[in-house]
């Protein structure tokens, strides 16, 4: 067809459209650290990796944060509903992720994944949350809900069969009547969620087991789940203190359990998940675990929850240096792809080495949780590095998807594309499951209750990096830790030091070679840096690039 006059110009030195790849195939580093499964479990990680890159996954992602949730109090004649509307979109990713079983699969009993369950589980969260992230937060909530849940027989012989299901069911039906249902928390009230133990929700015992609660939340996400835990004070004879309570949003007889949402957080990011404010107007409750001790129940399913975070903010990471990557590989700049150009390519290399022990960092503590009930060092690898791994991974993916967004210019920063929506996103899990404070006060509490846990750690990561710097370099977080010990405002010092040697120590475990040495050099070896590009020309950073984000 012949060009008109009146044609204005042609589009030409844009990047084609992200999607179409596989986050499975096209992640070397990913495959190498979940390592030998049986067929089956690879055939069905390249199948949700292929579903994780598609275009018509990128879309569904676009539409269920461009058409947010809302609430609807009431009907036409003033009946309250209490009810959230979605996007069909967000039902779309909530049918995929359930039917993959992230939301229940480390409780469950096939054989294929014996021994790598967690790990599994946190490989396909983390291709998933390349994509589209707000969707999971009911996925990790009734993940993690199972741990409470578990420890209470009789509630769990009842509730299990449809947590454990993988047929998703958004309807409003009684739990009873639903072919699966999702479970969700609430702990946050007004005055504070960081310090549970001045809620002011309280339960009323009303025999059977049963309790009536009255209160509020000023957090509670996901509200269309079928059940929350929550938090609530006891003060009945001797049950005192906090207790944990499953509460039903609506109630056997199909009548709804006494929650009124009082309003929709409107959130930076995570838009496509509802978090609600509510009151509970005498709701019932069952009671999880032990009277008074809320906190000791809820503990397990914390650290679950974090274990979430980190694995999607590396996701988020490695999604959005991926998307840099892609289009600096196709956009011309004075006659030459950014990608070659030195300034770039260091940029790239240096955010593809956080991306990488993000990455590695997650899986490893995945792994220890699968190897925990069987080997002490792996337990205190789970106790002491959660906190430190959800708080190095989950600051860091902030600043990086910002550099990452500057690598397309204009084009990373508007709302079309993916950069400017994962940035959004990025901030909310270091906020969740505790902030960066609480994640250091954690690891200066497992210090002091764990006897030798700090230093069954220390002599892994010791091992794992070898050298004759490793002793140097766990002498260092030795001297860190005697410092935080009487000097708390350091603890972050401590922390960070912690999840850098536990980076660089996994990288050099799984045999990653240049982009160990290279990583342990730039982070342990002293090289101040308050921006990514700074790697100096002794090193072949297209290789980097290349070996960690392979042209398709």
């Amino acid at each position: 067809m012949r060009e008109s006059i009146l044609d204005t110009h042609t589009v030409f030195n844009q990047s084609p459209i992200y999607g179409g790849h596989n986050n499975w195939v096209s992640d070397p580093l990913l495959r190498r650290i979940v390592g030998e499964v049986p067929a089956e479990v690879r055939k069905g990680l390249e199948a949700h990796g292929m579903w994780a890159g598609h275009y018509e996954t990128y879309e569904l992602a676009r539409l269920a944060n461009r058409h947010t949730p809302s609430l609807r109090t009431h009907d036409a004649k003033g009946n309250r509903l209490d009810l959230v509307d979605f996007h069909p979109a967000y039902h779309a990713m909530m049918r995929k992720s359930m039917s993959a079983g992230m939301h229940c699969s480390i409780w469950d009993d096939d054989e294929a994944e014996q021994g790598k369950r967690n790990l599994l589980r946190a490989a396909r969260y983390y291709m998933t949350s390349a994509v589209e992230t707000g969707h999971l937060c009911p996925i990790t909530m009734t993940n993690a809900a199972i741990a409470a849940l578990v420890g209470t027989p009789q509630v769990a012989e009842e509730w299990m069969p449809r947590v454990r299901s993988r047929k998703y069911d958004p309807s409003s039906n009684p739990p009873i009547k639903k072919s699966a249902i999702t479970i969700g928390m609430g702990m946050t009230e007004k005055q504070g969620g960081t310090d549970v133990r001045a809620n002011t929700t309280r339960a009323e015992a009303l025999g059977d087991g049963l309790y009536r609660i009255v209160g509020h939340k000023w957090f509670m996400s996901a509200p269309m789940c079928d059940a929350f835990l929550v938090l609530a004070q006891m003060s009945e004879g001797n049950q005192t203190g906090l207790g944990c309570f499953l509460i039903p949003r609506i109630l056997p007889d199909g009548k709804p359990n006494g929650l009124r949402f009082q309003r929709l957080k409107d959130k930076l990011g995570n838009r496509s998940n509802a978090s609600s404010e509510v009151e509970f107007h005498g709701a019932l409750g069952q009671l999880i675990g032990e009277p008074g001790r809320g906190v000791s129940t809820i503990i397990e399913m914390v650290t679950l929850t974090r274990l979430d975070c980190a694995t999607s903010s590396a996701g988020l990471m490695r999604a959005s240096v991926a998307e840099a990557v892609h289009h600096t590989r196709h956009r011309k700049v004075f006659g030459e792809k950014l990608a070659h150009q030195p300034l770039m390519t260091r940029v790239l290399a240096d955010m593809a080495l956080d991306v990488a022990a993000a990455t590695a960092l997650s899986m490893r503590l995945a792994a220890s949780f699968d190897r925990a009930r069987e080997d002490g060092a792996e337990a205190a690898y789970s106790r002491l590095m959660t906190p430190v791994i959800k708080y190095w991974v989950c600051k860091s993916a902030a600043p990086l998807i910002g550099e990452a967004m500057e690598c397309l210019g204009g084009n990373g920063y508007v709302e079309d594309g993916n950069l400017a929506r994962h940035f959004r996103e990025a901030p909310v899990n270091a906020i969740w499951e505790g902030s960066g404070n609480v994640m250091c006060l954690d690891v200066m509490r497992v210090i002091a209750r764990g006897g030798e846990t700090l230093n069954q750690v220390l002599d892994m990561l010791e091992a794992d990096l070898g050298g004759r710097s490793a002793a140097k370099t766990v002498e260092v977080i030795r001297t860190a830790a005697g410092m935080a010990g009487g000097d708390i405002g350091s603890a972050r010092i401590l922390t960070e030091q912690l999840a850098l040697t536990a980076a660089g120590a996994e990288l050099k475990r799984l045999g990653l070679g240049e982009i160990a040495d290279l990583f342990v050099e730039t982070r342990l070896g002293g090289l101040w840096r308050s921006t990514y590009g700074m790697l100096d020309n002794r090193h072949d950073t297209a290789k980097i690039v290349d070996m960690l984000y392979p042209e398709r």
